[in-house]
């Protein structure tokens, strides 16, 4: 911790109420202080800290009595000492200065251990009573129930994770806790969901457990429907099983993902993990984005391992930040060192051009024709170098042509990338398709307005998508 002292401006000193531990100003303290400032009396200076997103301002740490006094008695400006706290809590700083003229109120200690620590909730109660003056057992007894709900926070993202098959290693890194703590977190397990499971044993909705517990529907949707088989989830989901190779849905299911550039309809997973895969098969998503693949996963009774570029560790802790970066000396790589191999692959990557806008700026969307397919290329060939033998590939993309403002005579085939790019790309990389089943888009995404346009012109609109499923024998 660093400091210097100099005389700075009164009026650039704020008193910040979200660090200042005590209920309110002492007047009486200021009467007394601002008598003394006109005998001549000369005080300690006060300590401050600089505003985070104020530069031309400083937060009160130590003398908020004084710097009272000296407003009210007309003084311009005051020596101060300037302190770079250096990462430490300025709340817990601030108390700790405070109690040396006199104790927090019993309401002040309390009002401070709590906001310390829903600010940072890696505080213990013994670095929280030296600062406010109070016993460790104490501070336990003022932040118990806020600890039991962070416990219960942290014990769900373990559950979720664990759920879906994330090594224990990765679960320790990804939430920043040690093995040993996991360890303890894991063998509450069992009885976690006993709360949730007695809830749906009395009649209970999926949504109406989800709202009361705090967890999300497709975790209790993995509890509603554990030990049923493929056919009775989707009976219960009310997901209608398509047959034929083609899958269509007016719209997405919004119990599954979250709202997403691009997102999938958590139904045409579904359909994917019947076809394809059984109960407890290992998924790979490798660019996971709103995470319809792992919420449907949980429903669907299959583990996952998700990556996404974009990092939410509080609300999507199972989707493991990655960046598949091909700009690098190495080149492409793979996100994990696992024994585990994915059973199947469900690749739904952002698709070349469309959306791009939507995206991160390193989304692959943005790239242009060549790169896109190249990236396809390199892609591929690592997914065939880092899974089993008998693993599958469903790969989800759709046409792209530049039909905009061009009727459907004049469009020409350079620029575009179609279903027979995608083929030959797979093909070369050692990967050979099974099925091509038509998942297309709805074209309620076209508004009446822009189909009017389009049919003036001929233009031949693109609402094509397709589930190609691969292998890698002929």
């Amino acid at each position: 911790m660093t400091q210097q002292t100099k005389q700075i401006p009164v009026c650039s000193i704020i008193l910040d109420e979200d660090i200042y531990p005590r209920k309110g100003i002492d007047h009486r303290r200021v009467g007394i202080f601002a008598e003394n400032i006109r005998d001549g009396f000369a005080f300690d200076p006060i300590e401050v800290a600089p505003c985070p997103d104020k530069p031309d301002l400083y937060r009160l740490l130590d003398g908020a009595h004084r710097w009272s006094a000296f407003k009210s008695t007309g003084v311009e400006k005051v020596n101060a000492i300037i302190k770079d706290l250096d990462g430490k809590d300025p709340l817990l700083y601030a108390a700790a200065k405070a109690i040396g003229p006199k104790q927090l109120t019993e309401d002040e200690a309390r009002d401070t251990a709590r906001r310390a620590y829903s600010r940072n909730s890696s505080l213990n109660s013994a670095d929280i009573g030296k600062a406010i003056g109070r016993a460790r057992r104490t501070v336990d007894a003022y932040i118990a129930d806020l600890r039991a709900v962070n416990q219960m926070g942290l014990d769900i993202k373990i559950f979720r994770m664990n759920r879906l098959g994330i090594p224990q290693e990765r679960i320790a890194e990804r939430l920043g806790i040690a093995r040993t703590s996991l360890i303890y977190h894991l063998s509450k397990m069992a009885a976690l969901p006993n709360s949730t499971n007695a809830d749906l044993s009395k009649g209970f909705t999926v949504a109406q457990v989800a709202q009361k517990h705090g967890w999300t529907e497709p975790m209790v949707w993995s509890l509603a429907l554990e030990g049923k088989n493929d056919q009775d989830r989707f009976k219960e989901l009310g997901w209608g099983y398509c047959t034929w190779d083609k899958w269509e849905w007016n719209d997405c299911d919004k119990r599954f993902g979250d709202d997403w550039p691009g997102r999938i309809p958590a139904q045409m997973i579904g359909h994917i993990l019947r076809c394809f895969s059984k109960p407890d098969d290992l998924i790979l998503d490798p660019m996971a984005g709103g995470g319809v693949t792992p919420d449907t996963c949980l429903a669907m009774g299959r583990r996952c391992w998700a990556f996404d570029m974009k990092d939410r560790p509080e609300t999507r802790p199972e989707i493991e930040p990655f960046h598949w970066d091909m700009s690098s000396d190495q080149g492409l790589l793979w996100p994990v060192s696992a024994k585990g191999k994915p059973d199947l692959i469900i690749f739904d990557p952002p698709y070349f051009d469309k959306k791009a806008a939507d995206y991160d700026k390193k989304s692959i969307s943005g790239l242009s024709r060549k790169a896109y397919l190249e990236f396809l290329a390199a892609f591929f060939i690592l997914l065939k170098q880092n899974v089993k033998k008998t693993t599958r590939m469903a790969f989800i993309n759709a046409d792209w042509r530049d039909f905009q403002n061009k009727p459907a005579i004049e469009e020409k085939y350079k620029g575009g990338i179609l279903l027979d790019d995608y083929l030959d790309v797979l093909k070369k990389a050692g990967w050979y398709h099974t099925h091509i089943i038509q998942a297309p888009m709805s074209s309620q995404r076209f508004n009446a307005g822009v189909v009017s346009a389009m049919q003036k012109k001929n233009i031949l609109g693109v609402i094509s998508r397709y589930v190609i499923v691969l292998g890698q024998e002929c």
